[in-house]
């Protein structure tokens, strides 16, 4: 078993008593992973919990639960494990209310790579945003793996799980912030004043942005690519846009005016 392996075996929390003890002791769950047609007795009962407490339920297959959890005793349930508890979007907007500065959010439109998202959150916390928000599926979400990646980031960054981007974007922009997607055939990264209420949309590894969460941005903003392969590895593109955001929020460059919503 590599290292890899065994450091995932710790987000595993297997067998329906072990659960059950994890919930009551509120402790932070990612996920629950349910055998199909196991929904009875106290099953039943753990999963109404879970969905109390807007935990992500997933039916799969005995065989997938079987090989992750080692073909240990597992009586049809697993959960796991979140490093930390996720946060909601009214906090992130206190917190930057608190520190008085206009919201900065990074949006991860489906990353699942659990070192991306373990390095766009530590240069998140370190070029000053206010949150990363992340969907509830399709996603890499707050495992161990994630809190590693991030060198204790995830301990200072509030992260939040939304339900649909698209959406959420529309809410963001009600309250007044531009949206930034970072893609291919956009403005240079650097023509944009970041200086206002803002969020950067960072696309998935293979298919970069969604459609529909393309269009609802306001402004596409593209890095120069100068050498052979035409795209940067997500995080790495996040983390060049983040601290444009700070040097103009620092005021190391006079910010450009937005051409307009």
């Amino acid at each position: 078993m590599s290292t890899d392996d065994t450091n995932n075996k710790t987000d595993l929390i297997i067998g329906r008593n072990a659960v059950a003890e994890a919930l009551r002791a509120r402790r932070a769950i990612d996920s629950l992973l349910v055998a199909r047609g196991e929904h009875d007795g106290t099953l039943g009962k753990i999963i109404a919990d879970c969905k109390k407490r807007d935990i992500v339920v997933k039916d799969v297959s005995k065989k997938k639960l079987d090989f992750m959890c080692g073909h240990q005793n597992h009586q049809g349930v697993l959960a796991q494990a979140a490093v930390r508890e996720y946060s909601s979007l009214a906090h992130i907007f206190e917190l930057a209310q608190a520190r008085g500065q206009e919201p900065f959010l990074i949006i991860c439109d489906g990353l699942e790579d659990p070192h991306n998202l373990g390095a766009v959150i530590r240069s998140a916390e370190a070029a000053g945003a206010h949150g990363v928000l992340i969907p509830k599926r399709r996603s890499a979400s707050l495992s161990y793996a994630v809190g590693k990646a991030s060198a204790g980031a995830v301990e200072y960054m509030p992260v939040a799980r939304v339900t649909n981007i698209a959406l959420t974007i529309d809410e963001l922009k009600s309250k007044g912030l531009w949206v930034y997607g970072a893609d291919m055939g956009g403005q240079p990264w650097c023509s944009q004043d970041y200086t206002g209420p803002c969020a950067l949309v960072i696309g998935s590894e293979g298919r970069g942005l969604g459609r529909l969460v393309k269009e609802k941005c306001d402004f596409i903003v593209s890095l120069p690519m100068k050498g052979k392969l035409n795209s940067l590895n997500a995080s790495v593109a996040a983390g060049v846009l983040m601290f444009e955001v700070a040097g103009q929020r620092a005021g190391l460059r006079p910010p450009c005016k937005p051409s307009g919503k």
